[in-house]
This record gives structure tokens, C-alpha cells and sequence, in this order.
């Protein structure tokens, strides 16, 4: 047996260095499509998640194919880099979900910047100090982030890309014990994802809500009679121990994000359009809006209503279409909805996230 290890280990090590040259060939053809564009942007959702399609799509095991897909994120991110490092925002301080989504969209090889709220993610992706802005929109239990829609109803920024993470809750802390944990420091909708939980294990622990999972683990790890609810890498950046795992009431439970730009992506075969419109009102109204989506073969993914803050119980739209916007029935159907709708904007369209 141990020859047979000793062979498979030298296989191991002639596959490594063949797969060192070729990801450095791999890097010199990178390098020079750079130069070959120089002056455009390094980052191309398009082409990065057809690539990581392709891959994925060729994948015959025993590797997973979303294993296959994170490793092609991290390489794809390294040759990036090679071209320009790509500056990205997000939801902050360091060690939330936030930062997790970028790190699953954009690989490693970029400049991570955590700020202080999704308002300031918009503003420096707006006035140019960061390239990529990545904002939570909606969550499979809780809803939708109401800030962030309210933010794109302003923004000149488009939506280029998407990214949706299972969100596991981790309850964490420096106490010695469960029994000892005398309040909690989480996120409000983390809290309210982990409801049961905490009624069943901590019932009588302080909930306390706070602007991030990560500011929670700070502030745990200031007090060893509190804990925190978050990701593994909140618990890791602040020296905490994770006294129970996956403690979320649903096990499905998903988070989405959208990455956000200066322009839209270029249709890629995969994907999806989001807008916001309103409806006059008066009967019939929304079925009217909906009905071009219907004759032209649009399937709608998602449809949220919310006031339109004008005081006279007004509402407007928050939509997901299938496809890109210059596919012919999307765009088709956009441009009926243009003549029908008092109010109608097109946030962007982008490859749809993989899971």
C-alpha cells in the first residue's frame, strides 16, 4: 500500500507542475487581451460567467461542479489582477455575509473595501472611487432589503452581475458555555432568521439588533457573557468560538446580492433583467402591465410591490425578467411597458448567479 502512495503521490506532483504551466500560459493569454483592450474595464461579467459555464458544463467528476466553479472564480480573478485590480465596496466592517459575496463573485484578487452602510457602497461606486459596488437585495426568509430598493430608484449605477450565497447563521462567543450567554448581538433579519433557535436554546438572552453580523462579533468579543449570530468568517476574524452551527430555521435559507456598475453586461446566454415600474391607478391596471411580458414569452421571476411614497396609497413595481434586454422578446416587452407604464426604469441586465 505504501508504494502504491508513493506512485499516486508522484502522479499528484507531475499533474501539479503541468497545471502550474498552464495556468501561466493561461496568464500570458489573459495579459495580452489586456493590453489588446487597454482602456476598458478589466472585469467582464459576461465573459467570466460563460467561462465558468463552460467549465462547469465540460466538469465529468469526481469534482462538484460548484467546486470546479469557485476554483475558475479564483483563477479568473488572479489573471484579472494581472490586467488592473479591481477596487469593490461592500456592506462592512469586515467579516459579513457582504464580503463573503464578494469574495464568491469576484475571487480574491480584487481591493475589498468595507464601509460604513449601503448608502456609502452606493455613493463611492458612484462618484467613481470604487469600481463595483455589491449590495444585499433580498433574502429567501426575511424579504426584501428596503434600502437598498429604495437606493436604486436614485442611482445612475446599473445592476452587471448577481450573486446568491446559502446564508448558514453561527452563534459565537468567548463564554464557556451556552448557560452563561445572557444576551445576543446579530443583525435584525438574522435574528429573525434564527427565531426558533434562539426561543429553544436561549429564551431568555437579550436579542440585541445591530448594524452588521460582523459589528455583532465585535462587540461579542468584548463581553464574554454576550454572543453573536454570523458567518464562520465573522467568528474567525474576531477570535470567537461558534458554540453552535448552522442554527438557521430554514435550511434553505439564501441570500441574494447585486453587483453594481458604471454599465450593464453584455448578454452572456444566462440571464436576467430587473426594472421598477408603477401602474395607474385605476382597475386592471397592473394585468395590463403584465400582459406584454405574457404575449411576448417573458417569464417573470419576481414581482414586489411597494408604496410610492406619495402619500396617496400609490405603488410601484420591483420586477425580474428572464433574459437580457437585448434579446428581442425582452426587449419587445420593455418597450410596450415604456408606453404603458407612468413610471418605468431599467436597473440592468446581468448574468443570472449560479448556485
Amino acid at each position: 500500500m505504501d508504494d502504491e502512495i508513493l506512485q499516486r503521490r508522484k502522479a499528484i506532483d507531475a499533474i501539479d507542475a503541468e497545471l502550474v504551466r498552464l495556468l501561466n500560459a493561461r496568464a500570458q493569454e489573459a495579459s495580452a487581451i489586456g493590453r489588446l483592450k487597454a482602456g476598458t474595464p478589466a472585469y467582464r461579467p459576461e465573459r467570466e460567467a460563460q467561462v465558468i459555464a463552460a467549465a462547469m458544463a465540460a466538469n465529468p467528476g469526481p469534482l462538484s461542479g460548484p467546486a470546479l466553479g469557485r476554483i475558475f472564480v479564483e483563477i479568473i480573478s488572479a489573471c484579472r489582477e494581472l490586467e488592473r485590480t479591481v477596487r469593490v465596496g461592500y456592506l462592512g466592517p469586515p467579516g459579513t455575509f457582504s464580503e463573503m459575496a464578494v469574495g464568491r463573485h469576484f475571487g480574491h484578487g480584487v481591493e475589498a473595501m468595507p464601509l460604513a452602510s449601503i448608502d456609502a457602497v452606493f455613493r463611492a461606486a458612484e462618484s467613481g472611487q470604487l469600481d463595483y459596488a455589491v449590495a444585499p437585495v433580498e433574502n429567501s426568509t426575511e424579504g426584501a432589503v428596503p434600502r437598498t430598493l429604495d437606493l436604486l430608484l436614485l442611482t445612475p449605477l446599473k445592476i452587471c452581475g448577481e450573486v446568491v450565497l446559502h446564508v448558514h447563521q453561527n452563534l459565537m462567543s468567548k463564554a464557556s458555555s451556552l448557560e452563561s450567554i445572557v444576551k445576543v448581538f446579530s443583525h435584525p433579519q438574522s435574528l429573525a432568521q434564527c427565531h426558533g433557535w434562539l426561543s429553544q436554546q436561549l429564551p431568555r438572552a437579550e436579542r440585541v439588533p445591530v448594524s452588521s453580523n460582523a459589528e455583532a462579533a465585535r462587540l461579542a468579543a468584548q463581553d464574554p457573557a454576550s454572543a453573536a449570530i454570523g458567518p464562520q468568517l465573522a467568528a474567525e476574524r474576531y477570535g470567537l468560538t461558534v458554540h453552535a452551527a448552522n442554527i438557521e430555521d430554514d435550511p434553505r435559507n439564501l441570500t441574494r446580492f447585486i453587483v453594481l456598475g458604471a454599465a450593464d453586461a453584455a448578454p452572456s446566454g444566462h440571464d436576467r433583467t430587473s426594472l421598477v415600474m408603477s401602474a395607474h391607478n385605476r382597475p386592471g391596471a397592473v394585468h395590463a402591465l403584465l400582459t406584454p411580458l405574457k404575449e411576448e414569452g417573458v417569464s417573470m421571476t419576481r414581482i414586489e410591490s411597494r408604496p410610492a411614497r406619495t402619500g396617496q396609497w400609490e405603488y410601484i413595481f420591483f420586477v425580474d425578467l428572464d433574459g437580457h434586454r437585448l434579446d428581442k422578446p425582452v426587449d419587445r416587452a420593455l418597450a410596450r411597458l415604456s408606453e404603458l407604464a407612468p413610471f418605468l426604469k431599467v436597473f440592468g441586465s446581468y448574468p443570472a448567479a449560479r448556485l
